[in-house]
């Protein structure tokens, strides 16, 4: 006789019911979620816009930041090179909102049988958000108000959604019988109806709350404050001379030759620089920046970059997951550490001091070969290195770290801010008040390093002390301590198509507070790259800033590979072999291929 067949009960299939009421409760906790975070930021926005709260009130904003803070640094390289600027900060906040919506269908899913178990894992998601909240340096406990009432919107919504038939609150526990029963869960009257209530109650309120939380103006301060400002006149130095940058000690011991640069491709199989005769193909301007610029350019060639970048276009690397909002009479550089006498500038104080314009280059570390994260342009603001002497520097330092709004943290070596370069507090880019994205009201600029050794933008803290005491937060994750900029050059043009005959090769070299004295480039037929070939270069306003060059290509009809490399004014040559980004910059010729058609 047959035995009759037994299903283990965790082998059954739910019942479609079963699966539906678990669907039905998942949207309904993500529907929770989704109204806690827009009462959570309407509040916080509200709350910062009258001043009760700060920037860190906003849990996304919390979150998105403490999330940098602790990305390994693969991780952050992943997202500056695939994404960019404000591309990263964009992918991080959907990441953060898909995973805080799965959280909360999870949370809807327990509710339906474990109220208690719910309640509790919405718990353990409040302690994270407010702990977000709380580790920013600029927030007080005040700040959590808008997290605690969207945390309360959230949770009444889920006991709305959960209550029993009768109107009571949902039980702390179901019995085995009434998990396994065919109602759904999510809705214990079982009803369709009252679902789709529940469904566009939630959806309307998240969508109406959190619109208006975007439409508080949370940077109505700033764009007012920024409005007023009139940046003051430039009196006595402005900018970088060549009697002043002459005096840059020159990288290499070889004295350089006066004869023309050599046409002999360089090895390949070492790092180290190559020292090279230098060209007299250029020369520095001698004249002073002003507000127009005073450099002989190349301004006119279709695709390349102009000598100086607007404002609009110039690349943005930071940690700010939301741009810091300081109006300036806020604003406060506190200086402190090793020094005679600590102190505190305001911003105005900032105003009424000497101010130097200097033309500077800023280039990304995280720039490739032949990468965009380099631009050109006229900053104005006091030199650091007379802020320091007030402050009186001592104890043997070698080293300022320094933070911004956010708590992000930058080293830089004390010499490069107290020696003859122009290494500015800035408040002013290509001739307007800073832009708030680049560090309105007040940002470092220091020419010839790295930006995230020297370039703090929202900077308010400048703390004297030694490398050996310190751990900034780009070395934490693996890059270089102090950052020199490398001798590198690109080709913007042509693209990779061009017409046979006289072709225009253009792009742009620099060597920061070293001064670019040639450029060269090299083509490939597919029988070996020829010999090096000289180009013209731009006239500088300086030696801290890029130089464009250009020449013309006699190109017949098959596929090249052009490449170039730059030549700094003690005679050394760009470093031909190929290195990645990390841990202190990219090296190697940028190359490009073009196929030219008759």
């Amino acid at each position: 006789m047959n035995s009759p067949i037994r299903t283990r009960p965790s082998q059954a299939r739910p019942s479609p019911s079963r699966r539906t009421g678990a669907l039905r409760a998942a949207v309904l906790g993500l529907l929770s979620v989704a109204l806690t975070v827009a009462v959570s930021e309407l509040v916080a926005a509200v709350g910062h816009w009258t001043g009760v709260l700060g920037p860190a009130a906003s849990p996304v904003y919390s979150l998105g930041t403490s999330v940098i803070d602790i990305s390994p640094g693969w991780l952050v390289e992943w997202a500056k090179e695939n994404l960019g600027a404000p591309g990263d900060k964009i992918f991080l906040g959907v990441g953060i909102g898909v995973v805080s919506l799965l959280f909360g269908a999870g949370v809807g899913v327990i509710a339906a049988f474990r109220w208690r178990l719910a309640m509790t894992s919405t718990a353990v998601l409040g302690v994270a958000a407010g702990s977000a909240v709380l580790a920013r340096t600029e927030s007080s406990p005040v700040d959590l108000l808008g997290l605690v009432i969207g945390l309360a919107a959230g949770i009444a919504f889920l006991h709305l959604a959960f209550r029993q038939p009768d109107g009571r609150a949902p039980s702390p526990t179901t019995s085995s019988a009434a998990r396994g029963a065919a109602a759904a869960p999510a809705a214990p009257d079982g009803t369709r109806r009252r679902f789709v209530q529940l469904v566009g109650l939630g959806t309307f309120g998240a969508l109406v709350v959190g619109g208006l939380s975007r439409l508080v103006p949370s940077d109505a301060a700033v764009t007012a404050s920024r409005a007023q400002v009139v940046l003051p006149p430039v009196a006595g130095r402005a900018g970088t001379s060549t009697s002043r940058a002459s005096s840059t000690t020159a990288p290499s011991t070889t004295e350089p030759s006066t004869t023309a640069p050599s046409t002999t491709a360089p090895s390949t199989t070492a790092p180290s620089t190559t020292a090279l005769p230098r060209s007299t193909s250029s020369a520095i301007a001698s004249a002073t920046p002003t507000s127009t610029i005073d450099a002989a350019t190349f301004d006119t060639v279709k695709g390349l970059s102009s000598y100086v970048t607007p404002n609009d276009a110039f690349y943005r690397i930071d940690t700010a997951f939301d741009v810091p909002q300081i109006p300036s009479a806020d604003w406060s550089l506190k200086i402190h550490g090793l020094v005679d006498t600590p102190m505190e500038i305001t911003y105005e104080q900032l105003l009424q001091m000497d101010q130097t314009a200097a033309m500077v280059t800023l280039t990304c570390v995280s720039n490739p070969r032949g990468g965009d994260l380099v631009g050109n342009a006229l900053w104005q603001g006091v030199r650091i290195s007379d802020v320091l002497a007030m402050a009186g520097t001592n104890g043997g330092a070698d080293c300022v770290l320094s933070t911004d709004k956010q708590g992000w943290t930058c080293s830089t070596p004390l010499v490069a801010l107290t020696d003859a370069r122009d290494a500015l507090l800035a408040i002013g880019m290509n001739g307007e008040p800073l832009p708030v994205e680049h560090g309105f009201p007040v940002r470092m600029v220091v020419p010839g390093l790295y930006g995230y050794v020297s370039a703090t933008k929202w900077v308010i803290d400048l703390e004297v002390t030694k490398f050996s005491e310190v751990m900034a937060y780009w070395t934490g994750l693996g890059w270089s301590e102090r950052g020199p900029i490398k001798l590198s050059s690109r080709i913007d043009v042509p693209g990779d198509q061009a017409s046979a005959g006289a072709v225009t090769v253009a792009g742009v070299a620099w060597a920061q507070h070293t001064g670019v004295d040639a450029v060269q480039i090299q083509t490939d037929d597919g029988s070996g790259w020829g010999a090096w070939q000289d180009c013209e270069l731009s006239r500088p306003v300086s030696l801290d800033t890029w130089v464009q060059w250009r020449t013309t290509w006699q190109a017949s009809p098959g596929t090249y590979k052009l490449r170039c490399r730059a030549i700094d004014r003690f005679g050394n040559a760009q470093i031909a072999v190929d290195s990645d980004v990390l841990p202190d910059g990219a090296t190697g010729y940028h190359q490009i291929t073009v196929a030219v058609t008759a």
